[in-house]
C-alpha cells in the first residue's frame, strides 16, 4: 500500500522544507486538500492553485500530485489545477452535476480523473461511471470536521469497490485505483490494506511533531511488514 501525505498538518512557512523531507523518506505522491469555505461543512478554505504551483515546481515532475477538490464549483474550475501541475483531479460525487463529463474533460485534457464520496454517500453513486475512472477515493471521515475518529465501518464499502475494481480489470478493464483518506494511522493501516486499499492519504500520522516523516513513514510500513 503506498503513502501519501496530506499536506493540511504542515506548517506552510516551512512547506518546501516539509517536501524535501517527505520524498527523502521516499514518498512518491502528494494528496493536496482543497477546500473553498463553502462546501465542507466548517467552512475552511486551505489553498488553491498557486500554492499546488509551487508544489510541483519544488518536487519535480517525478513525484505524482492529486489535488481533492472539496469545492462546490468543480466543474468549472478544474482547468485552474491541471494548468498548476497536477496529475489527477479528484472531485465530490455528491458536487457535480455531470461526471462523466467532468471525466472525460480532465483526461482529454491529460489529467487523470478521480471520484470520491463521503461515508454517508452509497457505492452506487459511483459505480456506474467506475470504468472511466483512474481512481476512487473513500472517506472514512466527513470532509472538513476535525478531531474525527476513523470509521471502521467504511470497510463493506472499500470491499464492494475492490470487488468491482477487480472484475473491471479481470475483464480487461481499466486499473481503477482505490484511495482512503481519513483518520489513517500506524495502527489502522494494515487494516485498510487489508480491505484491498492500495493508497492511504495519511496527514497528522505523518508529518506531526512526534517524529520526522522518515520515522513515522517506517513505523506504518513496519506495521504494513514493509523492509525499510
Amino acid at each position: 500500500m503506498q503513502v501519501a501525505p496530506s499536506i493540511l498538518t504542515a506548517d506552510y512557512a516551512a512547506l518546501g522544507k516539509t517536501l524535501d523531507e517527505a520524498i527523502d523518506a521516499g514518498i512518491e505522491w502528494i494528496h493536496l486538500d482543497v477546500m473553498d469555505g463553502n462546501w465542507v461543512v466548517n467552512k475552511t478554505i486551505t489553498f488553491g492553485p498557486a500554492l499546488i504551483r509551487s508544489v510541483r515546481n519544488r518536487v519535480g515532475k517525478d513525484i505524482f500530485i492529486d489535488c481533492h477538490l472539496m469545492v462546490t464549483n468543480a466543474e468549472e474550475t478544474w482547468p485552474q489545477y491541471v494548468d498548476a501541475g497536477v496529475d489527477l483531479v479528484i472531485a465530490h460525487v455528491e458536487a457535480v452535476d455531470d461526471f462523466p463529463a467532468l471525466i472525460k474533460n480532465l483526461q482529454e485534457a491529460g489529467c487523470q480523473a478521480g471520484a470520491v464520496l463521503n461515508p454517508a454517500t452509497s457505492a452506487d453513486m459511483i459505480l456506474p461511471f467506475l470504468a472511466d475512472l483512474d481512481l476512487v477515493l473513500v472517506m472514512s471521515v466527513v470532509p472538513g470536521m476535525g478531531g474525527q475518529s476513523f470509521m471502521a465501518e467504511m470497510e463493506g464499502k472499500v470491499r464492494q469497490f475492490r470487488t468491482a475494481i477487480d472484475e473491471q480489470i479481470a475483464a480487461g478493464g481499466r486499473k481503477t485505483k482505490l484511495m482512503i483518506d481519513g483518520g489513517i494511522k500506524y495502527h489502522n493501516s494494515a487494516q485498510v490494506s487489508e480491505w484491498g486499499i492500495e493508497v492511504a492519504v495519511i496527514g497528522s500520522g505523518l508529518i506531526n511533531d512526534n517524529g520526522t516523516i522518515k520515522e513515522n513513514l517506517a513505523e506504518i510500513n513496519d506495521a504494513l511488514g514493509i523492509l525499510s
